[in-house]
């Protein structure tokens, strides 16, 4: 998995489905610190009996004890016996006295993640596959307020369902939507029965926002809010689920000024729900960014579509211009004006069907390939056309100008190359980390003298390639006959 490194995978021996369930646990990472009010280390087993660091969360709420981050440490030896303990045990493991850190004095607790077997079952693992030592620094420790005792009871029931494997589970939605709720922005605790036991100060804050008066301990959470919501009789039911504290989603609430993001998160013990944990943030002006994004996407598109139209229909002129001029020159000047006009529209084209302003260019080529065969129709030429390679993603400023220069390209070894006889275009494409190299071949009569022509199309390409792309193009003719053209382009 991506989330560890390179140095963490090769010294550790978990699987793969190890590997993907600890990457949802390091999902909710953050937030497991922070209702501990302690640093959080999880310790991998290695291929040599030992254990690394493979993730390390700071508490917000709470001083750190470690300044620097410990990824990919071995674990050290004052707290070796205490994780190998947890981790062959498969018992949550406390220190009997504080320990000294770098002049902090701190409680050491290991404890044992397991996992589910799979998805689509209960089973859990026999044996831990990882363990979090548990890091809380004692010159932080007072006298706990109410929000701290909440904090700390609900912190507690989360560490013990990761040793049971009840968390975090496929099911739970932690997300990188813009506007995930944190501990910070607003936390409540339900009861079984989907009643509020607690609401902390920024919670309740949160919910007078939009429009819940009074307390909300000892009120059920759905019943207060859905009466105020927008359209209360379209409300989706997975919102009843999330407030009621039985599904481990995510949900967005919204009243005409406001939206709130809220996640639950059941809370189990020995298989049984308990009650459940609420998050909830104001995100009213993330969806409002997200709203506009969205109309300016939707507006890009229709601008990309428009340019599209505008572009077929010059070259649709530009075609009935070349029917109708007398003189052999003038058809075959609009012909390619035509077709550098199509190019540039096959990217617009592109363009205007998704959101982003990158394009697959392999896409785009293949249209720009069927323009070449037009040509060679137009030539009472048979062309058979080969492509190797994959041009893969490119921005639209890249884009156009590779498009309309390939276009030229492909056209002048089908009208000169092969000069009215049937033949081969062959056009491949290397992609590398910070170069896309191109070649342009065909079996034609080559470059006469060995020389490059100076037509205007040739300026066309060399000033699109050399000037707009900053690549370079070099024409050759190959022993074995025809011509040869390649391009590199800086990416």
């Amino acid at each position: 998995m991506a989330i560890f490194s390179e140095q963490i995978r090769q010294q550790t021996s978990v699987s793969q489905p190890d590997l993907e369930w600890l990457t949802l646990l390091l999902a909710d990472w953050q937030m497991l610190a922070d209702l501990a009010f302690a640093d959080l280390v999880l310790w991998l087993p290695t291929n040599d009996g030992s254990f690394i660091a493979a993730g390390h969360a700071r508490p917000s709420s709470s001083a750190t004890i470690f300044y620097r981050d410990i990824d990919g440490e071995r674990v050290r030896k004052g707290w070796a016996s205490q994780i190998k303990q947890a981790y062959e045990s498969g018992l949550t493991v406390h220190s009997a006295e504080p320990t000294d850190h770098d002049g902090f004095s701190i409680r050491l607790s290991a404890i044992p993640v397991r996992r589910r077997v799979s998805s689509r079952s209960e089973e859990v693992s026999k044996q831990p596959i990882a363990v979090i030592s548990r890091h809380t620094n004692l010159a932080e420790v007072r006298t706990p307020n109410k929000l701290q005792l909440n904090y700390l009871a609900t912190g507690q029931d989360l560490l013990e369902m990761v040793t049971n494997a009840s968390f975090p589970g496929f099911e739970h939605a932690g997300g990188t939507r813009r506007g995930t709720p944190r501990i910070t922005d607003g936390m409540l605790r339900l009861d079984e029965d989907g009643v509020v036991t607690f609401a902390s100060p920024n919670g309740l804050s949160v919910f007078n926002r939009f429009g819940v008066r009074g307390e909300l301990e000892g009120e059920s959470l759905a019943k207060a809010t859905t009466a105020i919501m927008s359209k209360p009789n379209a409300i989706d039911e997975g919102v009843a689920l999330v407030l009621s504290g039985r599904a481990p989603w995510r949900a967005d609430l919204e009243t005409r000024q406001m939206t709130i993001s809220a996640r639950s998160i059941p809370l189990r013990k020995e298989g049984k729900r308990i009650g459940a944990v609420v998050l909830v943030r104001d995100v009213t002006e993330f969806r409002k960014q997200e709203r506009e994004l969205i109309t300016k996407d939707a507006t890009i598109r229709e601008i990309h579509h428009r340019v599209k139209n505008n572009l077929q229909t010059v070259a649709s002129l530009l075609r009935m211009q070349a029917r109708r001029s007398e003189t052999q020159e003038a058809r075959d000047s609009l012909d390619q004006a035509m077709r550098r006009v199509s190019a540039i529209a096959l990217v617009h084209d592109t363009l205007s069907e998704g959101l982003s302003q990158d394009v697959n260019f392999d896409e785009i080529f293949d249209r720009v390939m069927m323009l070449a065969s037009e040509v060679a129709a137009s030539h009472g030429t048979t062309v058979k056309t080969l492509i190797d390679g994959k041009f893969g993603q490119l921005r639209s400023d890249t884009a156009t100008p590779l498009a309309v220069a390939l276009t030229e390209l492909v056209t002048n070894a089908v009208e000169h190359g092969l000069a009215g006889r049937s033949g081969v275009v062959h056009v491949s494409a290397e992609r590398k980390q910070k170069q896309l190299l191109i070649s342009v071949s065909d079996n034609g009569k080559g470059l006469e003298n060995g020389k490059v022509g100076k037509g205007l199309g040739t300026q066309i390409i060399k000033t699109l390639i050399e000037g707009e792309l900053r690549g370079s193009i070099h024409w050759f003719s190959p022993s074995e006959g025809g011509a040869r053209v390649t391009i590199a382009i800086p990416l």
